[in-house]
């Protein structure tokens, strides 16, 4: 489906929806496409593709509220699709806060480019996109000859999307993203350690080349030969860059509009407490250049704004959408992070391990869970064992446990390598005294 087609068809919806008794509407109109091509054992083992057309319509009758969604656009039977949706929404309980966000809250400016594609997508071919996992397969098994397994891939995805509201706002987004990497599995007696790398970027020619792919995948798996529990008890931590998503996803969640009017948020009424250390900076920031969240505007057409999120460890703002917003009487935010970016220290993370006296360094998080009422939190973790700068063994069956305020407080470095193939850019960061629980 062409540009003009999604804006045109979207409008039409909207107007379609008032014309059968809508207050408001909005429709967005999405088109994309999936492939990927994985290998093992010298062999295609996935080769899929994937294409998507489809119409979202949200639509509000005297405060009720109903959203809907069809694959078949064709004029006719979208016309049907939307009478039929907006007699059901009559049936519905009003819910008062229901509604558009008010049109101040939308961006006076679309044509700032965040440079989300990439021309080189339209000349790749199933060939290529083959040929690359191949290069992947074989540059991961030229780096030892321990693998029980490895499986290369690659993928990429395309994606545009319309939006027209009935409050007047018209908005249009495109972005691709490419995506390639390894998992290695070796035996270890009974156990079978694996690693992994994958990069997910907007540039094809940015992602990492096979060879550096192959050896970060057979590094991560080989270290894992010989794992063993480390005693119960405190230890300064360090969390590498591409593992800290899951403990700064657990900080974040209780951010969020929802857990905050449900009670269910530890950081209710935090706003302008200081909840974390004060090395902690984090900005949400929507405009990162090539950035996998960046954007002009939210699901709720709100102009995206950079703002900070804690400053030197103090809360500084909750993601609020448009209804829960009104349902918290506080302004809107947004409903969702876009980039979010740290502050960064001024050292790698060999040089931090270097200074570990002895402590561990998480490579990694297996299951667990994090209550967002109260903080507390136990994650299963994977990583190294540590004494004098040197790493002694690597670990497993350990749990990294506490509560997320207490540990988020002993934060005592922040690195200066921040992950580049995520829209979480966290670098390495060092806790200290964290409760690890093992043998």
């Amino acid at each position: 489906m062409k540009a003009n087609d999604r804006i045109e068809a979207a409008r039409r919806a909207v107007e379609q929806a008032k014309r059968f008794g809508a207050d408001e509407a909005a429709a967005t109109v999405s088109s994309g496409r999936d492939v990927q091509v994985s290998r093992r054992e010298g062999k295609i083992e996935t080769l899929s593709e994937a294409s998507r057309n489809q119409l979202r319509i949200d639509i509000y009758i005297d405060k009720k509220y109903s959203s809907h969604v069809t694959s078949d656009l064709r004029p006719d039977a979208l016309a049907k699709f939307v009478e039929e949706a907006t007699a059901a929404t009559k049936y519905l309980s009003k819910d008062e806060f229901r509604g558009l966000a008010d049109p101040k809250y939308y961006p006076t400016a679309l044509d700032k480019d965040l440079g989300l594609t990439d021309a080189a997508y339209d000349g790749l071919t199933s060939e290529r996109r083959a040929l690359l996992a191949k290069d992947i397969e074989e540059a991961t098994l030229a780096q030892s000859d321990k693998f029980v397994s490895v499986t290369a891939t690659y993928q990429d995805s395309f994606s545009e999307s319309a939006t027209a509201l009935s409050s007047g706002f018209e908005g249009e987004r495109r972005s691709n993203s490419f995506t390639c990497g390894a998992e290695a599995t070796v035996k270890d007696g009974d156990e079978r350690p694996s690693g992994w790398r994958f990069a997910t970027l907007r540039r094809f020619d940015e992602l990492p080349k096979p060879e550096e792919i192959g050896k970060g995948t057979a590094a991560e798996a080989l270290g894992k030969i010989g794992q063993k529990k480390i005693s119960t008890g405190e230890y300064d931590v360090i969390v590498e860059n591409r593992a800290m998503r899951r403990l700064l996803g657990a900080l974040l969640q209780p951010t969020f509009g929802y857990l905050l009017q449900q009670r269910r948020s530890f950081l209710e009424g935090k706003l302008g407490e200081k909840i974390a250390s004060e090395k902690l900076t984090l900005i949400d920031d929507p405009f990162v250049p090539k950035g996998l969240g960046s954007r002009l505007f939210d699901d709720d057409a709100l102009a995206a704004k950079r703002r900070p999120v804690l400053e030197k460890g103090v809360l500084r703002t909750y993601f609020l959408d448009a209804y829960y917003a009104r349902k918290l009487g506080m302004e809107p935010t947004s409903g969702s992070t876009s980039n979010i970016l740290f502050e960064n220290g001024d050292r790698s993370l060999e040089a931090m391990v270097a200074d570990l006296r002895r402590g561990l360094v998480i490579t990694g998080f297996i299951g667990g869970n994090s209550n967002t009422t109260t903080g507390d939190f136990s994650f299963g973790v994977v990583g190294k064992y540590v004494e004098n700068g040197e790493v002694v063994h690597p670990v497993n069956e350990t749990n990294l446990s506490g509560n997320l305020s207490e540990f988020w407080s002993s934060v005592d470095e922040v690195g200066a390598d921040p992950y580049p193939y995520s829209s979480y850019l966290s670098p390495s960061i060092r806790f200290a005294d964290a409760k690890l629980s093992g043998a």
